[in-house]
Parts: structure tokens; C-alpha cells; sequence
């Protein structure tokens, strides 16, 4: 076809088709241009909606947070009623017995006196006396009956001093924070804990000069009950694992307790112990809620979650872990001196 022809048959076409298809043509565009617009929109709509998204999970995350939470505090709140209910009630008869103790002690001690004389003035003694005499072993008496009110006294001493620290760890949580020692709340926590490290592990403190800090000390009981319970566990599954393997090798399992004062205005509390470790992955994991790497039923996993949550949020402090397989373990928690307004 010579291009001639072809000129002429485009010249041929009639105006109205002309003009259908460069409508035609001009419609297409606008379309793509208003699919193009919408597409847009779509897009920036979906993005908003994954934003809206995130934030509902993050919001319901913290919902299941703080509602934890709450149920912990309230079995603590709970916790800490009855066991001061108890120890107020424990309270009564063992001051009766303390306070009588030095009594029956000179009591005791009067009667061995006159003992003593009667045998000296009387030193021949009739059948009847030293038939009683070889029954009852008076020599062994006189000897064990100081060595028994010893022991009652160390023992009410033991139980008065048991009711006061539970009274002071589990007292009512006041609205206002109060000036507390904080060396007095680690000791009285390592008595509460007595019974599981005394046989096996040894506590070293290293107590700094450090101020009174202004605090929730009962929350702050809590913080070092969580941290001083995970060491403890920790060396005594160690020990457990080495048993297990034959390891003959003897480790003496230590924990370390530091006070120090970081400035003008915070102080730091570590706690260290020389235990297997905790591997990095885990670490990253530690303060979250539920998590945990004891057995079920062993572990709720809340514990060093509320941890946290008592240091940062209560009292605007921070808490660290620091940790190497193999390497022993340090929970550092630092705390301001004064809270701010």
C-alpha cells in the first residue's frame, strides 16, 4: 500500500470518529488519573489502618500488662494482711514468753543456790535423798537446765525477731513515699530467705555509706525478695546439674551484696552471684511479663517484670542485668536519692 493511499484514507475518516476516539482517549487518561489518585488513597488509608492496628495491640498488650500486674498486687495486698494479721497474733504470746524468760532465769538460778547449800550443809544424805538423787541424775540437771534456758531465750529471741521483719516486709503500702533504709530492708528480706541459702550459699555485703532514699521500702523489699530468690535458684540448680554429672569438684557458691553512692543523687544496689549464667538470648527477654525459664508451675514469670516496673515507673530508677555463661550474674538497680515532683 503506497502512503499516498494511506494519507488518503486517513483523511477519509469521518469528524465524528475523529472526535469519538480523541474523547475515548481523553476519558482513559482521566480514569487512569482517578485510579491512580484512589490507589493513593487506598494506600495511605491501609497504612493509617496498620498504624491504628499497632496501636490497639499495643494498648491491649498494656491492658494484660497492668491487669497482671494489678492481680499481683492485690495477692500481695492480700499477702501482706494476713501475714500481718498473723504475725500481730504471734505477737502476743511470744512478748509474754520473752519478757517472762529473765524471770524463770533468776528463778532457776535462786533455786540451784539453795540447792547448792543444802548439799553443803547437809552433805550426808539420807537413803530416801540419794535414791531420788540417782533417778532424777541431779549432777546432769544442774548442769543442762542453764544450757535449756539459754536455748529458750535464743529461740524467742530467734521467733520476735522473725514477727518483727515479716511485719516491717509485708506492712500496708502508705500513699506517701517515706524515707527508708534500704540496708535495712536487704537484711530483713535475707532473714525471710535464711532458710534457703544458710546450708549452702554464703552472703557477702559489702555496704556502702549510702543515705536514706525516699521510696516505697515494702515495694522495694519485693525488688530484692525477686533478685535474691533468682540467685539463690540459680546456685542451687547448679549445684543440683554438678551432682548430676559426677563433678567432685567443690565451688563454694557466693552471693554478693553491694550498696554505693553514685553522685550527689542516686545510690546503686548490685546483686551478684558466682552461678552458671544467663545465655544473651535470654537476656533480652528477662523483664518481660510471663516469661521464664523454670519449669511449669515453678515460675509465674512476673517477677523481675514487676521488678522493673517498681523501679522505673514507682521511683524513676533503673535496673540492669549483666550476665556471661559461665560467668556468674549482676542485677544492678539504681535509684534516685530524692523523687521529683
Amino acid at each position: 500500500m503506497s502512503n499516498s493511499y494511506f494519507l488518503k484514507l486517513v483523511h477519509g475518516l469521518a469528524d465524528s470518529q475523529v472526535e469519538t476516539l480523541s474523547e475515548t482517549i481523553d476519558w482513559v487518561k482521566q480514569l487512569e488519573q482517578s485510579n491512580a489518585k484512589l490507589q493513593q488513597k487506598v494506600d495511605l488509608q491501609s497504612q493509617e489502618l496498620a498504624r491504628y492496628h499497632q496501636r490497639i495491640n499495643a494498648l491491649l498488650n498494656e491492658s494484660h500488662r497492668m491487669q497482671c500486674y494489678l492481680m499481683q498486687m492485690e495477692k500481695m495486698a492480700l499477702l501482706g494482711q494476713m501475714i500481718s494479721g498473723i504475725s500481730h497474733e504471734i505477737n502476743n504470746p511470744i512478748s509474754f514468753i520473752y519478757s517472762n524468760l529473765p524471770y524463770v532465769e533468776e528463778h532457776v538460778k535462786d533455786l540451784l543456790k539453795v540447792l547448792h547449800t543444802y548439799q553443803s550443809s547437809y552433805p550426808i544424805k539420807t537413803e530416801a535423798v540419794q535414791a531420788v538423787l540417782q533417778e532424777v541424775e541431779l549432777d546432769f540437771v544442774l548442769e543442762d537446765l542453764p544450757r535449756i534456758v539459754d536455748s529458750m531465750k535464743l529461740g524467742a529471741d530467734r521467733i520476735l525477731e522473725l514477727v518483727l521483719t515479716l511485719r516491717n516486709f509485708y506492712r500496708v503500702d502508705e500513699p506517701e513515699m517515706k524515707l527508708a533504709d534500704l540496708h535495712e530492708g536487704i537484711n530483713n528480706t535475707l532473714l525471710l530467705l535464711q532458710h534457703r541459702y544458710k546450708q549452702e550459699i554464703e552472703i557477702i555485703r559489702e555496704f556502702g555509706n549510702i543515705p536514706l532514699i525516699e521510696c516505697h521500702i515494702n515495694q522495694l523489699n519485693q525488688v530484692f525478695m525477686n533478685l535474691l530468690s533468682n540467685a539463690i535458684d540459680a546456685l542451687l540448680e547448679q549445684s543440683v546439674k554438678d551432682s548430676s554429672h559426677g563433678d567432685d569438684e567443690t565451688i563454694v557458691k557466693k552471693i554478693l551484696i553491694k550498696t554505693e553512692k553514685l553522685g550527689s543523687d542516686r545510690i546503686a544496689v548490685s546483686i551478684t552471684d558466682n552461678g552458671p549464667g544467663i545465655p544473651l538470648e535470654i537476656q533480652e527477654r528477662l523483664f518481660e511479663p510471663f516469661f521464664t525459664t523454670k519449669p511449669m508451675g515453678v515460675g509465674t514469670g512476673l517477677g523481675l517484670s514487676i521488678s522493673h516496673q517498681i523501679v522505673t515507673e514507682h521511683h524513676h530508677g533503673q535496673i540492669f542485668c549483666c550476665s556471661a555463661p559461665g560467668g556468674g550474674t549482676t542485677f544492678m538497680v539504681e535509684l534516685p536519692i530524692k523523687q521529683g515532683e
